[in-house]
This record gives structure tokens, C-alpha cells and sequence, in this order.
């Protein structure tokens, strides 16, 4: 794969995802599919209460048709390409319902738990008998060093969770104008060079894509945020990245590419055992972007300093892989 492909890749994604924003947006505004701001939550965020969101819709659609067209045109459209396609609709499409319930039935808890995890087992599980139709391995591999392990067919049952897991990580962090859309753009950046490095084209020219359709979409998310993703587009990207980690047999690196995501979820998990068995929090408010706003750090502050550490934590694994 060349630097034009790649830069192809990048640019016909930003490009599209930027041209559907200027229609999809306008057109989520006369819907009236504004976003609700939880009343717990920091007092300074009221004031993006009606701002559309199930913007995930903007770059899913970017990502869909840039993936295809560019795949078509290299001849690299795979099964692992599928595999991905799969993820990201299924897990958007999870994500759609839940921001539906929310903005237009006005149930402002959207879909329960139980049903979101049952949505996403079953595609996880598709996604998997999918790959098993191919060549794929249910070994998992300890980063930069020898170690492996055979799960066999106990491999469905770490898919799920790594799926889920991480699907929901990406949630639970997106709740400031450009942190996920940011973060997740260098993410996706990360996989596609490590792609690359494991000559899997197919790989990396999605995650390529991924990373321009998110540019795209930060051009519409920057503070202050004209639309917002929504479950639409978080569960998605969680959902993707997972796979991503999974396909290139790198899954346990994710945990160090996706380290603000990891960090997010693990601040949740801390408040929520420390306030049952202490009647204490150890945050001001979780997750831990919350508590930030709180100690008075401004949300662009919290933003760029959460996108370094993703850029940090994405370019050291690259070196330490070619060097």
C-alpha cells in the first residue's frame, strides 16, 4: 500500500464526511433529533441541550462508502473488510435505536442494558462465524514478546467481551465537543500503520478511512459541537476498533492505543465500588473527564490534553514495532 493510497484513503473519507455533515445535520435539526443533557451532570453542559445529534450517522456513512469504493478500486475488499462492515453497522445501527428511544420517544434512558448487550452478542457472534468461514486463528498474543495463548473455541467468548467492552469504553467517553472524534482518529491511525507493518492491506486502508471520515466529522464536533455523535456513532467506533485490534492479532495492544478509553471506563468502574462499599467518591464526578470540568480545567483544555496522551500512547507502540 502506497503513501498516495493511504493519503487517498484519508482524503476522499474527509471529504465525503464533511459534504454529508452539510446535509445530514440541517436535516437532523428540522427532525428535531436534539440531544438531552442528564441533569447529574456538569451544570456547564446544559446549555448543548438541543443540539442534533445521531451525528455517527455522518461518517458510518462516509466510512461505508469510501471503504467500498476504495477496496473495489485496490482490489482489496476481504472478508476481513466485511467483517468490519458488519461491525460498524450492527453496533450502529444498536447505537441508532438507543439515541431513537432517547430524542424521539423521549425515554431518556434509551435502550436498556440487557437489550444493548443482546444486540451486540449477537452481531459479535456473526462476526465471528464470518471469519471462521476463512483463515483465522484463536491465538492471542502478548504485545512485543513471544507469548501466546490458544482460547479455541472459549475465542467466541473473548470476542464478545472485547467487542462489548471496548464498544462501550467509547461511549462512556464521549461526552466533550472533538474528544472522541479526536482520539478515535488517532487510534485508527495507529492500527492502519500497524496494519500496514503486518502487510495487511485490507486492514489498513479501513482503518485509514476510519481516520479521515473522523477528521471530517471533527470539523462539525470541534467545540462548540454543531452536532454530536450520539450512541450512533460511539458504539460503532468501540465496536470497529475492537475488531481492529482483533484482525491484525494485536487485541491486547488496543489496551495501550485505546488507553484514554481504558482510563475513562476504569474511572467509572473506581466510583461506582468505592461509593457502594465506602459511601465515598474518589472522583468529583465520573468519568474522569467530568472530574477535570469540575477542578475547573476548561473543556478544550481536557480535550487537547486527552488527545496527547492518545497521540503519546499511539506513536510509541509504531516505534517500538519498527525499531
Amino acid at each position: 500500500m502506497t503513501l498516495v493510497t493511504t493519503l487517498t484513503a484519508i482524503v476522499v473519507a474527509f471529504i465525503i464526511s464533511v459534504l454529508l455533515g452539510f446535509f445530514i445535520i440541517p436535516a437532523l435539526r428540522r427532525l428535531k433529533f436534539g440531544q438531552s443533557i442528564r441533569e447529574e451532570g456538569p451544570k456547564a453542559h446544559q446549555k448543548k441541550a438541543g443540539t442534533p445529534t445521531m451525528g455517527g450517522l455522518i461518517f458510518i456513512g462516509s466510512i461505508i462508502l469510501s471503504t467500498l469504493a476504495l477496496s473495489y478500486i485496490n482490489d482489496v475488499l476481504t472478508t476481513q473488510t466485511i467483517v468490519l462492515l458488519l461491525i460498524l453497522v450492527g453496533f450502529g445501527i444498536i447505537g441508532f435505536i438507543d439515541d431513537f428511544i432517547i430524542v424521539v420517544v423521549k425515554r431518556n434512558l434509551g435502550l436498556t442494558s440487557i437489550q444493548k448487550l443482546i444486540g451486540q452478542i449477537i452481531v459479535a457472534v456473526l462476526a465471528f462465524f464470518l471469519l471462521k468461514l476463512g483463515p483465522f486463528d484463536t491465538v492471542v498474543r502478548i504485545p512485543f514478546t513471544d507469548i501466546q495463548m490458544e482460547l479455541g473455541i472459549f475465542y467466541v467468548a473473548f470476542l464478545i467481551f472485547w467487542l462489548v467492552g471496548f464498544s462501550n469504553a467509547v461511549n462512556i467517553s464521549d461526552g466533550l465537543d472533538g474528544l472522541v472524534a479526536g482520539t478515535s482518529s488517532i487510534a485508527f491511525g495507529a492500527f492502519g500503520v500497524h496494519a500496514l507493518i503486518f502487510g495487511q492491506q485490507d486492514i489498513a486502508l479501513f482503518s485509514f478511512v476510519v481516520t479521515g471520515a473522523m477528521l471530517g466529522f471533527l470539523v462539525f464536533n470541534m467545540k462548540p459541537a454543531k452536532v454530536f455523535m450520539g450512541d450512533t456513532g460511539s458504539l460503532a467506533l468501540g465496536g470497529v476498533l475492537a475488531m481492529l485490534s482483533v484482525l491484525i492479532k494485536q487485541e491486547f495492544l488496543l489496551l495501550v492505543i485505546g488507553i484514554v478509553y481504558v482510563v475513562e471506563t476504569l474511572s467509572v468502574i473506581i466510583q461506582v465500588i468505592s461509593f457502594k462499599t465506602t459511601g465515598k467518591r474518589v472522583f468529583k464526578m465520573s468519568p474522569l473527564h467530568h472530574h477535570f470540568e469540575l477542578s475547573g480545567w476548561s473543556e478544550w483544555k481536557i480535550v487537547i490534553v486527552f488527545w496527547g496522551v492518545a497521540f503519546l500512547a499511539a506513536i510509541i507502540p509504531v516505534l517500538l514495532e519498527v525499531m
